[in-house]
């Protein structure tokens, strides 16, 4: 099987969305979509959305799933505005009941809130198979980055994620809740037994260099040029080096905002007694200083 990929970045958070189609019956599934945030304002937009909505139109698709790699800090998910307009069932890994329940205790969400993945139509296990159209597609559990991040395998393209970037990127920090560096890197060498040809989109490219933005690589090229797990890095090499270059990162500008949002499903919290809703930020317990 080969489906068609079409690809859509949204540059302002450098993150890759891709529609992964199925010609022989004109059904497709869609795999990380992007809400447009402003965090300044508070305000969100649909643009971005809007672009894959007329573009799954145009060509006539049915839109039978909206995948989710994992609950990402980083961007917030479209999935329910895609859904109202298309349909279609909004799935994640079962891991995300455990990042539900991490930050539903750290954020201190509604009494009501439940960690238990109903907030989505479906959660994959580990090794389950479903269909898009004619297409057969599987889910792998790849944990690491985070403890509820899945690649989707369908036909000879691999959706991976925050597994791993392009080959010139590296990996993705281990340092969330549940990350887990050795974790990663199992991920990555169970991903690197397929073969080599296999077709591997990314979730996100940074450009490093000022290079142009890229989404497309193969297991082949992964394991010949990852600059972070190729062929010859053994694990103890990987997690000393992934752990000290997390040391030096500073948290996700969109971290507290993105999981809020994505751990419901891509929906907001509940509004309060007038009428909005909010996205909380935790002070942390700074001492003060003398001047």
């Amino acid at each position: 099987m080969h489906p068609v990929v079409e690809s859509f970045l949204h540059a302002p958070s450098s993150t890759w969305t891709h529609l992964v189609i199925d010609s022989a019956t004109q059904t497709a599934a869609l795999v990380d979509p992007v809400l447009d945030f402003d965090y300044p304002s508070g305000a969100t937009a649909t643009d971005s959305a809007a672009d894959v909505i007329a573009r799954i139109r145009a060509l006539a698709l049915k839109l039978e799933w909206i995948l989710e790699t994992h609950a990402h800090a980083d961007h917030l998910s479209s999935a329910p505005h895609i859904h109202d307009a298309l349909g279609g069932r909004i799935a994640i890994g079962e891991g995300i009941r455990r990042v539900q329940a991490h930050f539903s205790a750290a954020l201190n969400f509604e009494p009501g809130f439940r960690s238990d993945g109903s907030q989505f139509d479906h959660l994959f296990e580990d090794g389950e198979r479903f269909r898009i159209g004619g297409m057969d597609a599987r889910v792998m559990a790849t944990p690491g980055h985070t403890r509820d991040s899945v690649s989707y395998l369908i036909g000879d393209a691999l959706f991976v994620g925050d597994t791993i970037f392009m080959p010139d990127g590296g990996t993705a920090r281990c340092d969330f809740p549940g990350g887990d560096a050795g974790l990663l890197y199992d991920s990555i060498h169970k991903l690197y037994e397929l073969p080599e040809d296999m077709r591997l989109y990314v979730c996100h490219d940074y450009a490093p260099g000022g290079r142009a933005h890229r989404c497309l690589s193969s297991i082949g090229e992964q394991r010949r040029g990852n600059i972070h797990v190729r062929d010859g890095i053994n694990r103890g090499q990987f997690i000393a080096m992934r752990s000290a270059r997390d040391r030096t990162l500073g948290m996700p500008a969109l971290l507290y905002p993105s999981i809020q949002v994505n751990v419901r499903g891509g929906e907001s919290p509940p509004a309060e007694n007038n009428g909005l809703a909010y996205l909380k930020v935790p002070l942390q317990d700074l001492a003060r200083k003398p001047v």
